[in-house]
């Protein structure tokens, strides 16, 4: 209630992108004064035995997620673990750090409860995440490492950079994803072909198979997708023994917006996310399911209400995540969702 009455209105009067580095900022400034931390983490607390799930090897508190994007760099993860995550997913980084597309490029549809942004993978390097969670270490989170390829980097030589970034992250995270499908780096969708892509997974399979402790390896896919395109990812999966799908990342598609052609416009390129999004991400996550009963699903986009992530977990996601949906709908989702889920099963 105090998010819609008072800090989202006051939030909405910044550009998004500064919004994003402020809320962060001081809620991280909150958790850190002793008492006041303390209270304000009671605030978003919710454990239920009915929350627990086991996916890809890995034994969750609970199946809501962050999802990529959010925390590019390994900065707020500690923090945003204050809202109830039951996993987090960093990144997506590169190899080297860069500065990603001009701003602005982040922009809020209000009224369609939607975000559109074409950041570029903006981030510092993977040298700096791994210092990071060097430093700071999981403290018993659930860490997802989604890594992706430097903008300058032609796409025959791909493969090096996710080998750079799943190397040097190995020992540090959970499981690893691997994102060729937003659609802000020039080519990258390329990559989702089944040649480029089939090599490039095979890679860091082969990659895995010298590690003594197997991580989960899971890939990223775009909404776009037709049914043919799908059914090439999941022959992949199965010819290389991938561990599971993220479906679905932000989508090109401008379809059944209230937003005025004029607005669009003036906002230009960009992926869609958010509610506009989530009819797509259910009709791709229940095509998955009836072709492959048992691969391990993610479910991402448009989850702004806990019914929404209901509806995903039906639709075949073992786990789902969020982003958007704080920006409209708060803090306190989680802790709602968490709750219908408990009483859903």
């Amino acid at each position: 209630m105090i998010y819609q009455l008072i800090l989202k209105p006051l939030l909405f009067r910044f550009p998004a992108e500064k919004a994003h580095h402020l809320t962060t900022s001081v809620f991280a400034t909150l958790l850190s004064v002793p008492l006041l931390g303390k209270f304000v983490r009671s605030q978003f607390k919710y454990e239920h035995k009915a929350l627990e799930r086991e996916v890809f090897g890995i034994k969750f508190p609970n199946p809501i997620g962050l999802a990529a994007g959010f925390d590019k760099d390994g900065r707020h993860y500690t923090t945003m673990s204050a809202l109830g995550f039951g996993f987090i997913e960093i990144g997506t980084v590169t190899p080297v750090g860069q500065t990603g597309n001009p701003q602005p490029r982040l922009f809020r549809l209000p009224q369609d409860k939607g975000l559109i942004n074409r950041m570029g993978f903006n981030n510092e390097g993977v040298e700096a995440m791994a210092r990071r969670l060097e430093k700071y270490g999981k403290q018993g989170l659930i860490i997802g490492g989604n890594i992706g390829k430097n903008k300058l980097t032609p796409n025959e030589e791909a493969y090096k950079d996710y080998e750079l970034c799943f190397e040097k992250l190995y020992p540090l995270v959970d499981y690893f994803v691997v994102n060729v499908s937003s659609p802000n780096t020039p080519g990258l969708r390329a990559l989702q072909a089944k040649e480029p892509l089939t090599k490039l997974l095979r890679h860091l399979m082969a990659l895995r198979a010298e590690k003594i402790k197997k991580l989960p390896v899971l890939l990223k896919i775009a909404p776009d997708l037709g049914k043919e395109e799908i059914d090439d990812v999941l022959d992949i999966v199965s010819a290389v023994g991938l561990d599971g799908l993220i479906a679905t990342n932000t989508t090109i598609s401008r379809d059944e917006l209230s937003a005025s052609e004029e607005e669009l416009s003036q906002i230009g390129n960009g992926g869609l996310s958010g509610e506009p999004l989530r009819n797509r991400s259910l009709e791709v996550i229940r095509y998955l399911r009836s072709q492959n009963k048992s691969l391990p699903i993610i479910g991402v986009g448009g989850i702004s209400e806990p019914e929404h992530a209901v509806d995903m977990i039906k639709a075949g996601a073992d786990l789902v995540q969020i982003y958007s949906g704080l920006v409209y709908s708060g803090p306190g989702l989680i802790k709602r969702t968490k709750k219908l889920l408990a009483t859903a099963q």
